[in-house]
């Protein structure tokens, strides 16, 4: 009896503390999320206040442009807007991120290496920008990735070979700047690009 009494209260306390804890943790991955899109909008030039509803006061998951499932972020997309202004390295914070599409609008600098960290990601379009430099070798990383496209920016230099080699690519364009590759066997995904020259 007394045995039974000491399980019982022990699964109790158990019980009891979880649900004290996991709503901590599970808050604190949608904070995080709200934190990184809040630095993206602080990067971001947005001349027609399309992201006047992103208020740190409420859940981002009510945010315009953002999609979410378990109350993590998980899409992302903004297209044709006019955004200027570039786009910040936190959102490599995004783990849950599934979605990446910031397209036609004329965001500026390089694509953040910390992109690298979105293990999650399927889909990553950035086309038709200002975007220039190399395209982070970091994004030989998303093992997830099923379509990539940065076509239509100003990117230069080499496809890193690691980006050849993710195993779940199915279509990428990269067209439309001045890249090459210099790796064998050349994946099919990638198209027709010009090797890169010896220096």
């Amino acid at each position: 009896m007394a045995a039974t009494a000491c399980l019982m209260l022990l699964t109790l306390t158990i019980t009891l503390t979880a649900s004290l804890i996991f709503p901590l943790v599970y808050g604190a991955d949608i904070e995080s999320d709200k934190q990184a899109l809040a630095a993206l909008k602080k990067s971001l030039v947005d001349p027609l206040n399309v992201l006047s509803n992103w208020d740190v006061a409420v859940s981002p998951c009510t945010w315009k442009f953002i999609e979410c499932e378990n109350n993590r972020v998980t899409s992302l997309s903004i297209g044709i807007n006019n955004l200027g202004g570039n786009l910040a390295p936190e959102l490599g914070g995004l783990s849950a991120l599934v979605d990446l599409s910031i397209i036609n609008n004329t965001i500026e600098g390089t694509i953040p290496e910390e992109l690298g960290n979105l293990e999650n990601l399927r889909v990553l379009r950035l086309s038709d920008n200002l975007l220039s430099g190399k395209i982070p070798p970091s994004l030989g990383n998303l093992r997830s990735l099923v379509f990539a496209n940065l076509d239509h920016n100003e990117l230069t230099g080499e496809v890193a070979y690691q980006i050849g080699n993710l195993p779940n690519m199915k279509v990428a364009d990269f067209s439309g700047n001045n890249l090459c590759w210099d790796f064998w066997p050349k994946p099919n995904f990638l198209g027709d690009y010009t090797v890169c020259q010896a220096e």
